[in-house]
């Protein structure tokens, strides 16, 4: 596939572009030799539509920590999580990697924060860029990839509608981390 021809973007964001955004990213992947995707997944939808794809693949899900949209409750369920886990999955339930603490501080006490900065950075280039970037770092940080060059797999709300080529690093070594290709994205956001 010639990629200097493909059109990267999407016109909108949303959930309608997950099976547009995988096919490309999958077809990118195996023109790179990557063998290694990482995306985001709330509820276990988007990993599931993964699996279909992206056959060969290692594939880790991304999801929110415990207590994000309430106290104490895990925005994916315990039969889903068991059950992507037994399809070879490797499900990362963790703190954002771009807000985590400084959120609750800059909701308490106002003020400008270095990661929350970073983060609305890469919104710069769509929800789904930050969202990729960061799934990487927590999949990083989880010890779920090998340190290759990874697909990330990022949304604008629901499903999927992000892909990039990353050279994934730790929370510690932000800097190393290395956005390499953007597949696909929304234009408009």
């Amino acid at each position: 596939m010639n990629w200097k021809s493909l059109l990267t973007h999407f016109e909108e964001p949303g959930p309608d572009n997950t099976r547009q955004t995988l096919e490309f990213a999958y077809d990118r992947g195996r023109e790179l030799g990557i063998n290694e995707v990482v995306v985001a997944s709330s509820s276990g939808e988007t990993a599931y539509r993964v699996l279909e794809v992206f056959k060969g693949f290692k594939v880790v899900a991304v999801t929110y920590h415990c207590g994000f949209h309430e106290p104490f409750q895990n925005s994916i369920t315990d039969d889903v999580r068991r059950d992507l886990e037994e399809e070879g999955v490797r499900v990362v339930q963790a703190t954002h990697a771009l807000s985590g603490l400084e959120r609750s501080f800059a909701k308490k006490h106002s003020g400008i924060y270095p990661v929350l900065i970073v983060a609305d950075t890469l919104r710069l280039f769509g929800q789904g860029t930050k969202v990729a970037v960061e799934v990487a770092i927590m999949a990083a940080d989880a010890g779920a990839l090998s340190g290759n060059d990874i697909i990330a797999i990022g949304g604008s709300g629901r499903g999927a509608d992000t892909a990039l080529i990353i050279k994934p690093a730790n929370q510690s070594r932000l800097f190393d981390l290395k956005i390499r290709e953007t597949i696909c994205k929304p234009r408009n956001f």
